[in-house]
Formats: structure tokens, sequence, C-alpha cells
């Protein structure tokens, strides 16, 4: 199968997928949207009551603010594939638990494979977790970006917690005013192919000991 079918596939699984209990307050499934050949991944929480209804990530408020980050970084919704942790809602916007992260992480993981972006944006502690471990708090890394495995990881604030949180609004503004040069620093080091940045291996191995999710609650500060 070509990468369209593979990410179609997986839309497919998740909109019947059991295996944990946020399929009971599944509206819609949320698998994902984006182009197939996306350089840039932006990896979200969870799909919360818009993107129930809708089937689509971040269309509501927060959804918004971020079309607007994103054209702060001259890029458009269309030049991005956006997912998140979890594929379907968890109750009242809460957190998704380490139970439902496992669960899900099987199609996340077959994104990053077929998408192959060199560039992956994370969105909130949880998706950051996946890349940079339990131990880390995006107060102290928010904006920075890291090499793993060939990828640059770049950890950000979720655009929800600056609706919440108005302090934090200047603070995701300007980091995602860097994401231009770091999206420049990885076509300049692979001569604009995003081909060839990924490693030969599975994508498990960006995980980085992080082969279960965590067992408890990361601080978002």
């Amino acid at each position: 199968m070509n990468t369209i079918e593979i990410l179609n596939e997986v839309a497919s699984q998740v909109a019947v997928c059991k295996n944990c209990i946020l399929h009971h307050s599944r509206n819609k499934s949320v698998p994902g949207d984006g182009p197939h050949n996306a350089k840039v991944m932006l990896i979200g929480e969870g799909p919360g009551f818009h993107e129930n209804q809708q089937g689509k990530p971040f269309v509501g408020a927060a959804g918004k603010f971020l079309d607007e980050l994103l054209g702060s970084a001259d890029l458009k919704r269309s030049d991005v594939f956006i997912t998140n942790v979890v594929k379907c809602r968890p109750p009242g916007n809460r957190d998704p638990q380490p139970e439902e992260l496992e669960a899900c992480a099987i199609y996340l993981n077959r994104q990053i494979e077929v998408i192959n972006p060199m560039v992956i944006v994370t969105l909130g502690r949880f998706s950051m977790a996946k890349f940079l471990g339990n131990n880390v708090k995006i107060s102290l890394v928010h904006g920075q970006a890291k090499k793993v495995k060939g990828r640059m990881i770049i950890a950000m604030y979720h655009p929800a917690a600056a609706l919440h949180q108005p302090s934090l609004k200047s603070t995701v503004i300007s980091d995602f005013a860097m994401l231009p040069e770091f999206i420049k620093q990885m076509d300049s080091e692979n001569g604009g192919s995003k081909k060839k940045v990924t490693h030969p291996l599975p994508v498990e191995i960006f995980e980085e000991d992080n082969s279960k999710p965590p067992a408890s609650q990361l601080s978002l500060f």
C-alpha cells in the first residue's frame, strides 16, 4: 500500500477501535488531518468537544489559535499533519490515561512511520513525554529543539494552555515564531529531502524508553 492508503487504513481502524474505554465517549474518531508527505507533524493531546463532533483535529478555540500560530510561522494548516496522542475524546476533556495512551500508540506510531516528518512539534506534556521522557518539564524545554534519531522534536505548550492562562500566550507565540528557522535548519541538513532524515528501523526507536506511557501524570509546569 502507498502512504495515502495506509493513512486511510489507520483512520478506518481508529473509527471502530475498542481498545480502551474512550470509544464509549466517541461520536467521531479523530485520526488526524494533513498531507501524507508533510515535513512537519503537530501532535496534541486528544480531541475536544468540537473535534468529537466533526472528526477533525483542532477545530475549536484552540484550533483557531493554532491556525494563527501557524500563520505567524509562515505555515498553513494544509502544510502540516495534525493529530493527537489519543484519537477519541476523553470524557469532560480530562487528561488521557496511561492505558489509553498505550492503546492509541499503535496508530500514532504508524502515522509517524509512513508520513516520515522531519520535524515533530509536540503540543502539550503528553505528546512531549512520548519523545523526551516522562520526567521532563515542559516549562524547561518549551521552544527548544532536540534531534532524536534524525528527527527534530520541538516541545511547545498546547494552544489551549495559552487560552486558559493568558500569561503563557506571549511565550507560545514566541516559540512558534522560531519554527521556520528549525525547519530551515532541517532542510539544509537534509538537502531539502525529508526522506533522508529517518532511521531505517521501525518508529518505536523514537520513544526513548517510552515503549509504555508514563505511569503517573506529568506536571504542566
